[in-house]
This record gives C-alpha cells, sequence and structure tokens, in this order.
C-alpha cells in the first residue's frame, strides 16, 4: 500500500455466485492493497466464503426492514467504509443516508425507483427508449382472456412466440410456445425452454389469474451479454459478449458500436453506477434489448480475460472518481470460455 492512502474496507453482501469472482478480480488487480473485501451470505459453507480477506455469516428470516438495520450495525461493527449491497438492493439504496451518516458510502447501481423499474420487464419495456435496440414486440396478461387477445395480435406478425414472467432471474419462466407438440412430447424430446400452446392454455385457464407474465416475439439470432461499469450515468467501461450457439465454441469478444452506444444511452437514462450487465439479442428487425442485470453476470470472467478488470474499474471509479482510470483496452475479437473450478468449504 502506497503511504498516500489508507485501506479502503469494502462489504460485499450475500450475491449471486459470480460474487467469487468480483472479489477475486478485485484482490488481483489490487496490487497497492488498498481494499480490504468482506462476504456475508446466509450460509457458512457459502463457496464465495473464501474469495474475500474475510467472510462473515448473515442471519435469515428478516424483513426488508429488519435486514437494513442490521446492515447498519454490520457496518459500525466492522468499521465498512464502502458496501456494496445485492441483497434488498432498493432498500439499502433507500436508506443510503442512514449509512452516510455513519461515514459508509453504499454504492447502488441505480437510485430506487430506477431499480424498481428495470426489475419489471413490463414497465421497463414500456419506458425504454433505445432506437439502435428497442424492446422485443410485447404484451402483457394476466388472465387466459388477456393471453388469447395478446397471441391473436402478435401471433398475426410473429411466426414463434415466447412467454416469460415480467419479474425473474436466470431466465427462469422462459420459454418457447410450440404449436405443434404437445409438452409431453418436448419433454420426451429433450427440448429445453419450449412449452405446448395447447397445454399453457390449459393450464392459465385452470388458474383464472395469475403474475403479470410477457408474451413476445422470439428472437432467434444471436444473443449477446455486456457486463459494464457506470459511474453517475458515464459509462466508463463494458465488454460485450457474443454468445455462440454452437456447444463448446465458447464466446466472443464483439464490441459492435451500436452495442456500446446503447449501453452508453442506458447508463445516462437510468444513472447507472458500479457493475451492470446488459443483455440484447437479434431477432428478425434486427437488435433487441433483453434486460439490464443491476449486478454483474455470471460470465464476468470471461469479460475480464478480454482487459478491462471491471469490477475493479467499478470500485476504483466510485472511491477514487473515473477520470484518470487506467482503462485496457478490450481484445475485440477474443475467443473466451470457462472451466469450473473446485474450492474446499469452511
Amino acid at each position: 500500500m502506497t503511504a498516500s492512502h489508507q485501506v479502503t474496507r469494502v462489504w460485499y453482501n450475500s450475491a449471486f455466485s459470480s460474487i467469487a469472482t468480483v472479489l477475486r478480480l478485485i484482490r488481483e488487480a489490487d496490487t497497492e492493497g488498498r481494499f480490504h473485501t468482506i462476504y456475508t451470505h446466509a450460509h457458512a459453507h457459502s463457496s464465495a466464503a473464501g474469495a474475500a480477506h474475510a467472510f462473515h455469516v448473515e442471519p435469515t428470516g428478516l424483513a426488508a426492514a429488519d435486514y437494513v438495520d442490521w446492515c447498519l450495525a454490520f457496518c459500525r461493527e466492522h468499521h465498512v467504509d464502502v458496501f456494496v449491497p445485492s441483497k434488498h438492493a432498493a432498500a439499502l439504496s433507500t436508506a443510503r443516508g442512514r449509512f452516510l451518516e455513519h461515514g459508509v458510502r453504499v454504492l447502488s447501481a441505480a437510485a430506487p425507483d430506477k431499480l424498481e423499474l428495470i426489475d419489471d420487464k413490463a414497465a421497463f419495456y414500456a419506458t425504454v427508449k433505445l432506437p439502435l435496440a428497442p424492446p422485443p414486440e410485447f404484451r402483457i396478461f394476466s388472465d387466459i382472456g388477456q393471453f388469447d387477445a395478446a397471441h391473436a395480435e402478435l401471433r398475426a406478425r410473429h411466426e414463434t412466440l415466447c412467454v416469460k414472467p415480467a419479474r425473474s432471474v436466470y431466465g427462469l419462466g422462459f420459454s418457447v410456445l410450440d404449436e405443434e407438440r404437445s409438452s409431453a412430447a418436448l419433454l420426451l424430446a429433450g427440448s429445453s425452454y419450449r412449452i405446448g400452446l395447447a397445454d399453457l392454455r390449459r393450464g392459465l385457464a385452470e388458474l383464472e389469474r395469475f403474475r403479470t407474465m410477457l408474451l413476445m416475439e422470439y428472437l432467434g439470432g444471436h444473443e449477446y451479454s455486456v457486463d459494464c461499469v457506470g459511474a453517475d450515468g458515464h459509462l466508463v467501461s463494458a465488454v460485450a459478449r457474443k454468445k455462440l450457439p454452437q456447444p463448446g465454441h465458447g464466446q466472443l469478444i464483439d464490441m459492435r458500436a451500436d452495442i456500446i452506444a446503447s449501453c452508453e444511452q442506458l447508463a445516462a437514462d437510468f444513472g447507472l453506477s458500479g457493475m451492470f450487465n446488459v443483455q440484447f439479442r437479434e431477432g428478425r428487425d434486427g437488435l433487441r434489448l433483453l434486460e439490464i442485470n443491476a449486478r454483474a453476470s455470471g460470465g464476468i470472467g470471461m469479460a475480464c480475460l478480454a482487459g478491462p478488470n471491471l469490477p475493479y474499474l467499478a470500485l476504483r471509479a466510485f472511491v477514487d472518481g473515473y477520470e484518470g482510470l487506467a482503462l485496457a483496452p478490450v481484445r475485440d475479437g477474443l475467443r473466451v470460455g470457462e472451466l469450473g473450478t473446485a474450492v474446499e468449504l469452511p
């Protein structure tokens, strides 16, 4: 550590599995010893437990308001300087002022209202204006009547449709509608993420009403995952990965100008900071926006192989400001992949 810098204690609370990679990348880049990382999780045997300098177990079963109170107490007890929340991110973003009273800066991907909007795909699609990559055509439904009306309208313009929940992670609940085969036939054929239209209609009718779902045009082209670092609406760095359809062929770093420009606009429009991920996919009418994830993606390690250490840049941009940051060039065209790594659990 240089004489001009004190150690900054940074806490990451319970997060997705990519947090282990995030913490490892920060420690690899932090050659000056600027940062002391802390990770907490509700499970003592979390696979990311050994990735930070220190690990602690979180309580379980707390409501959001009680969890915020616990986080404040944890920050005081462990002398936290910077808090990067994942669990209950919106509630903790709302409480940023309370943390600042104790000298703790909260790094939120966006303001609470923007986080709520990003999390609700129906509201997000209806709001976002992105000329180079607009959202797919969609309709919302929460009963069989709305589904039938939406299907009749969209099916007249699109050969294949799909459904997904308005709120979901990891693509849970996403299915392509198959108008020829039953769900049983699809299961026996080993077809993933597909559902028989007749079976879906029958199930929806039995449920009467259900959580808000989206019926959308199916985008059959290449998918792009863009790992980004923002600072108060300014796009500091981004690495775009093209997912190749052939098994075992990995992914390709593809810095398409329209994709990077779209990420710049999204960062500005939603005031994004820290690490976030943007998903795009090509369809019949060109590039379409799928979603913003207000966190690092599962492929963050592959993105960082292309040059920029995004988790470290996100932390440095928040603590020191992004002006003057040394940004490694992106190795456009690099082919990347991942291998599983065995770890010893506590």
